[in-house]
């Protein structure tokens, strides 16, 4: 690895043999030095868990990309602690960007936290890295599954554009990760929104269908939108409504918009009943 060329991480929740990861490293090969570091196994659905019960073992393995050789290991450890050890152990030098995917599944609404890309990715960030958190629409049938038959040309264009525009420009100080959704008809040609995150949920839970309490069985999930109360500026709207490619900026700032001044006073009252002051 070269130090005169950006230095690039990508990883991917769904497992270090996904086609989804080798579709985000054939989309930045051409924009610097790349190395992998990804889960060893499936891992949907971890959010930005830090789990106390793995291992958190390293190993080199072969990855090649388009004829090219790439670094690459896979870490027995959630997304987010692939990301964290990576940038601890691994890298020879702080990344320029992370690239979080090619994601099985679109990551939409307001349940993208439980998302292991977006964990990767918000990882990445806490620790001053930018990043891009790509996902592909997919039916839910192939979100656990490294099936070869996805088509993932056009995702792979928009990662290597946004991937390009963030090492390029300096993001404005609020947004951490460019959280990139592709629909499944997309071409190159698509048209691209940025967006707002929806308050509609998008996946749905679904009972689990246990008829006994100690079956092992967990809650399914489908998708559900309200669509009278769907945000027209929104990623859900654009992925499912509109059928353009959502790109929505993300900010580690959880903090609600709320004026504090006015929370403040709302709850003043409250304690002083409750302390007597």
């Amino acid at each position: 690895m070269s130090g005169e060329r950006p230095l690039i991480l990508v990883t991917c929740d769904d497992g270090v043999r996904s086609p989804g990861l080798r579709a985000a490293v054939r989309s930045v090969l051409p924009l610097g030095d790349v190395m992998v570091a990804a889960p060893l196994e499936q891992q949907t659905g971890a959010g930005r868990s830090l789990f106390s019960f793995d291992e958190g073992s390293i190993a080199r393995v072969a990855c090649e990309v388009d004829g090219q050789p790439v670094t690459a290991y896979t870490v027995h450890a959630s997304p987010a602690q692939v990301v964290l050890i990576a940038l601890l152990e691994l890298v020879p030098r702080k990344p320029a960007l992370c690239v979080s995917g090619i994601n099985f599944g679109e990551n939409v609404g307001s349940r993208v936290t439980s998302s292991g890309t977006l964990g990767a990715a918000l990882e990445a960030a806490a620790d001053g890295v930018p990043a891009l958190a790509a996902s592909l629409e997919t039916d839910p049938m192939y979100h656990r599954l490294h099936s070869e038959e996805i088509d993932f040309a056009a995702a792979t264009h928009f990662t290597r554009f946004f991937a390009a525009r963030l090492l390029d420009k300096k993001m404005p100080p609020d947004v951490d990760v460019l959280k990139l959704d592709v629909p499944d008809d997309a071409t190159p040609a698509t048209p691209w929104r940025v967006t707002r995150l929806s308050r509609d949920g998008y996946f749905h839970a679904l009972p689990s269908g246990r008829t006994e309490l100690a079956e092992k069985r967990l809650p399914g999930y489908g998708v559900a939108v309200d669509l009278d109360r769907l945000e027209a500026d929104s990623d859900v709207h654009a992925l499912m409504i509109d059928r353009v490619v959502s790109v929505t900026p993300i900010s580690l700032d959880l903090t609600s918009r709320v004026l504090l001044r006015d929370l403040q006073a709302l709850l003043e009252p409250l304690a002083e009943g409750v302390y007597g002051g």
